[in-house]
């Protein structure tokens, strides 16, 4: 069953057509993979699934509801939570600091009471730090840096970081921006063993864009292919990195061995 549809999205700046009627849906507890060349269209789609691009026509649904016309804001409290292509952290906070920005979507204490940090404020403040400190922190193996400053970082921990905000979030769905772009092979290694066990363990969707095809291959249950701002293949790895229409996409020729050669290729996740 989709927890998230796309519907028919189109999308232009100007004279330029970033998305045409471009379908696609996340299963519930899957991990979706959006992939293509360079310019084919899978961040605008990640921007106008997460809100901050308006299509010009078409739906995004997540769970049975028409989300279309919902500020990020309000797609967050929902159940969707991302993270960035660009790392999109306050670099002089804590790293602490930063994932509990996270969890902001879900506070309920009123203005007054935050802004002289009065009874209701400073329970919940405690309940948040706990939740997070146990789960979130624990889980991506992160304790020892809590009280970092994230700018202090090196940038596989900075990606961590941001992926620990996300989760703050308590999201039902993560959408994921190149999670492991930059990284070296043993940080993506360990992401990619964090993505699956946030899907197995935590019971999350998980929809990715992403540019390492071993890595695709290896976590996702279903792949979109775009290209020039259309979806061209779709469906389980195996059957993807065959097609004819990616194929061409890549290389520019009917080349499904050195596709393939690729798709394996060194950097890879295992």
């Amino acid at each position: 069953m989709s927890l998230l549809e796309v519907d028919s999205l189109a999308l232009s700046f100007g004279g330029v057509r970033a998305l045409r009627d471009v379908s696609v849906n996340a299963e519930e507890g899957a991990i979706t993979a959006i992939i293509g060349p360079n310019g084919a269209g899978k961040t605008s789609l990640f921007n106008a699934v997460s809100g901050f691009y308006r299509p010009q026509s078409g739906r995004v649904i997540f769970d049975g509801r028409d989300i279309s016309r919902l500020q990020p804001p309000r797609r967050a409290a929902l159940g969707l939570a991302r993270t960035f292509q660009n790392i999109a952290l306050f670099r002089g906070m804590t790293v602490l600091d930063n994932i509990k920005l996270g969890a902001h979507v879900h506070t309920r204490t009123g203005l007054f009471s935050a802004l002289w940090y009065l009874g209701s404020a400073r329970r919940e403040e405690v309940r948040v730090r706990e939740e997070i400190e146990q789960r979130v922190i624990d889980f991506l193996e992160i304790d020892h840096i809590r009280h970092h400053p994230v700018i202090n970082l090196p940038y596989g921990l900075q990606k961590r970081v941001e992926l620990a905000r996300a989760l703050a979030m308590r999201p039902r769905i993560l959408m994921l921006d190149e999670p492991v772009a930059g990284m070296n092979r043993e940080e993506k290694e360990d992401m990619a063993r964090f993505i699956l066990d946030v899907k197995e363990q935590w019971g999350v969707t998980v929809l990715m864009v992403e540019h390492d095809m071993g890595m695709v291959m290896d976590i996702s249950d279903q792949v979109f292919v775009l290209n020039f701002g259309e979806v061209i293949a779709q469906g389980e790895p195996a059957v993807v990195q065959r097609d004819p229409e990616v194929i061409r996409a890549y290389l520019g020729a009917d080349d499904s061995d050195s596709l393939r050669e690729r798709f394996r290729g060194a950097g890879g996740a295992a």
